[in-house]
């Protein structure tokens, strides 16, 4: 269990699209450092797996974060912390060919429901009186342009505006509202990207350090914004990124 300022214990932790990948590294990190977890998910049996794993610190909710229910239960929470804005999806299509219900759907998982999320957590953050932590996970991708990626592009760059306006209007009730930025992560949405070889040379030439990420590297990074290492942080984005974007 985490100690000094990286440590949470007894705050309540939300994390959506917790079943697997970056968000499950996230619940179970944050339930680690002795927060009590909100693992949210679509995937019950993913969520129970995850659960078991760390008896009586997760508790699960099979939920869909684009459903007005579950923005009304994350309203109605007697007390939040910290919320990681985890759940998101991406469908790489070539500009002129992006199909309708692609963008839709993207745009209202990736934007709606992470900003009614958020909007949630405040409400309950808010009643509280206790301040907060809200994480978003971008991408890398909401700092460049990359192609087939005009779609996830766009709404991860809505979330970095997002939160910095967020921080600014949020501060004065000391919740602080930043984004962990990764870039390719090893998990379940990113390995079929990489049946295609070219796309893993792509991948392999544009970060410096060689290698992509893990889910624990984004989990560290958001466990540290969720702390009171971070204290004095707020509106920025920690990428996560390999160095991809310094050049």
């Amino acid at each position: 269990m985490a100690t000094g300022p990286w440590n949470v214990k007894d705050q309540v932790a939300l994390v959506t699209g917790a079943g697997r990948g970056i968000g499950r590294a996230c619940a179970a990190l944050l339930a680690d450092a002795g927060a009590q977890v909100i693992a949210a998910a679509r995937t019950g049996s993913e969520l129970r797996e995850l659960a078991d794993a760390h008896p009586g610190r997760i508790e699960t909710w099979e939920a869909d974060a684009t459903a007005d229910s579950f923005h009304r239960r994350v309203a109605e929470l007697e007390r939040l912390d910290i919320l990681v804005n985890n759940a998101g999806m991406n469908r790489p299509q070539p500009f002129a060919e992006v199909e309708a219900e692609v963008l839709q759907g993207m745009i209202d998982l990736n934007i709606r429901a992470a900003f009614l999320t958020a909007q949630s957590a405040v409400r309950a953050m808010l009643r509280g009186g206790r301040g907060g932590s809200i994480i978003h996970i971008s991408s890398q991708m909401g700092h460049v342009g990359s192609p087939k990626r005009t779609v996830y592009c766009m709404t991860k760059h809505a979330i970095e505006g997002l939160s910095k306006a967020m921080a600014v209007e949020l501060a004065p009730q000391n919740i602080r509202v930043n984004t962990v930025a990764p870039t390719f992560i090893d998990t379940p949405m990113t390995r079929p990207m990489f049946e295609d070889a070219d796309f893993g040379q792509f991948v392999a030439e544009r970060i410096p350090l060689g290698r992509i990420g893990q889910p624990e590297d984004v989990a560290r990074a958001v466990l540290f914004l969720a702390s009171n290492a971070s204290g004095m942080i707020t509106g920025d984005s920690l990428k996560i990124d390999g160095g991809w974007t310094a050049q």
